[in-house]
């Protein structure tokens, strides 16, 4: 595809090799349930992510008995509860990690609505990051927390620098050696966390143009577009090979922006505009 070139009718593809989605985890987050198995950390996808999970967990079961923890974690008093429930972060049952998460992101997403056949695909294709557990696969069990990216543990410098230590491999592993387009959702924050190891050229970060600025709802409208696409994905039955590809699978139901790289290294763009 040339650069900046718009496409916007459907295409006829054939299936090619797998894709990879990296998701964003999201602050808001489905309730306690009254009992259930608490999460194993041993269990968890991405076995690679354990010290750094132990530690991570642990220090946020700290932090959050603490007593400036309203002020290390960033949070409002009226999270107070939240943060409390914290400290009994492995005693909480786990739930499934796309019925935990009920941000924008996950609720354009709508895992609960897709096809059994996309949900398949989802259990082989998504990848949630997130700033507490790392990269997490949608079988995963995890209980509800309070805690961002941004948030001061006590013993844990940033948090985005741990994890970019270790993630970049990870993803790019997950990926596999002959994958297909690695997509990425996340917002630049998330990002920071780690970028797949050495797929620049595969890799491309979806943005979406919906021609409103500087409100929260413009924001809000943006996250959900962002999980609308990855629904529209994996419904498609498609795998796109490359980014032209992937484009082309998009615009089935959007305009299509395609930048390439700034520089060798660097993962293209992908806009998706939008009605208000």
């Amino acid at each position: 595809m040339d650069d900046g070139c718009q496409r916007r009718g459907p295409r006829r593809r054939r299936r090619l090799t797998p894709v990879l989605i990296i998701v964003p985890s999201s602050e808001s987050k489905r309730p306690p349930l009254a009992s259930g198995r608490p999460v194993v950390l041993e269990e968890l996808s991405f076995p690679a992510l354990l010290p750094t999970r132990r530690r991570i967990t642990e220090a946020l079961v700290r932090t959050s008995a603490d007593l400036d923890a309203m002020q290390r974690l960033g949070v409002r008093p009226t999270m107070l509860a939240q943060v409390i429930r914290n400290t009994r972060l492995f005693e909480l049952a786990a739930i499934p990690v796309l019925d935990l998460y009920t941000g924008p992101v996950h609720d354009g997403l709508d895992a609960s609505r897709l096809s059994a056949a996309a949900a398949k695909r989802a259990g082989e294709s998504l990848v949630v990051v997130s700033a507490l557990w790392g990269a997490l696969r949608p079988a995963d069990r995890i209980p509800p927390y309070r805690m961002q990216i941004y948030a001061s543990l006590i013993g844990i410098d940033r948090l985005d620098a741990t994890w970019r230590a270790i993630l970049p491999d990870v993803l790019a592993e997950a990926a596999g050696e002959a994958g297909g387009v690695v997509v990425d959702i996340r917002s630049p924050s998330y990002q920071a966390t780690g970028m797949p190891a050495g797929l620049g050229d595969r890799t491309v970060t979806l943005k979406i143009d919906q021609g409103i600025r500087g409100h929260r709802i413009g924001e809000v409208i943006t996250k959900r577009a962002r999980g609308a696409a990855v629904h529209h994905l994996l419904e498609s039955g498609a795998d796109p090979a490359d980014p032209d590809a992937l484009a082309e699978v998009l615009a089935d139901r959007w305009p299509v922006r395609l930048d390439a790289p700034e520089r060798p290294g660097k993962s293209w763009t992908m806009t998706l505009t939008i009605e208000r």
